[in-house]
């Protein structure tokens, strides 16, 4: 593998990594839906991510 290969490579893994590290940080907070910013305060909370039932 070229040099321009394990750069590539190494952007993949950092984007993944932090993909997955922002993840469990926002689950450990209590965030149930990634992403949306009333995550916490939203009626669904108590049920679910956008009311459907958490397994």
């Amino acid at each position: 593998m070229a040099l321009a290969d394990w750069i590539v490579v190494a952007i993949v893994v950092l984007v993944v990594g932090f993909a997955a590290g922002y993840i469990v940080y926002a689950k450990h907070k209590g965030n149930r839906c990634i992403g949306c910013p009333d995550s916490k305060n939203c009626s669904a909370h108590k049920k679910g991510c956008c009311g459907q039932k958490q397994k």
